[in-house]
């Protein structure tokens, strides 16, 4: 029963995570963590740092992982598996489609009316991250001995030299995980 319900969530989020990894978090937030409860929030946020770090798609490295910890082997295999198989008949179905529907106006009209949306969702991903990051489990409070500073500094950094610098982001990971890996073994 276990790896049916793994691989009816994740072909649930599979077939709903329109705009990529990103916007497939607070799919695999609802799923993982709210119906299901197989992660807590905090272990989320964990899996969400590693499947960002790990090569490959995030909600593919996402559902592996949770079908690894819930069901084993065969729980990654079923969770993967309900992952990428809708987007493998959706996109041969719309390969099939767009190529020859492509230069009619209403197709157009369609997919720029998903980019707000699909902006949305991965908004609302991050700042789901970004609290848990900066607050922790707790959630947002209005006490500043609350926040984690540490984080809202690496957060700072990291953006500016992002954006500014447009640096790998492979680098500006690691180079996070150095000094908070150094900060709490001098504390």
């Amino acid at each position: 029963m276990l790896y049916i319900k793994l691989l009816i969530s994740f072909f649930q989020i599979g077939l709903f995570s329109i705009g990529g990894g990103y916007a497939s978090l607070p799919l695999i937030q609802n799923q993982v963590v709210d119906i299901n409860k197989w992660l807590t929030m905090s272990e989320y946020t964990d899996l969400i740092t590693i499947s960002g770090m790990t090569p490959g798609p995030i909600a593919i490295n996402a559902s592996t992982f949770v079908g690894m910890r819930v069901g084993g082997l065969f729980g990654a295999f079923m969770a993967t598996l309900g992952c990428v198989l809708p987007s493998t008949i959706i996109v041969v179905f719309l390969a099939v489609l767009y190529k020859k529907y492509k230069n009619i106006y209403l197709v157009q009209g369609i997919l720029k009316g998903l980019h707000p949306a699909v902006t949305a969702l991965i908004a609302s991903a991050g700042l789901s991250i970004l609290s848990l990051t900066f607050w922790g489990d707790e959630g947002i409070t209005l006490n500043p001995a609350d926040v984690n500073v540490l984080s809202v500094i690496l957060f700072g950094i990291s953006l500016f030299i992002l954006k500014k610098y447009k640096m790998n982001p492979i680098y500006v990971m690691l180079g996070s995980g150095i000094i908070s890996l150094a900060f709490y073994l001098l504390l």
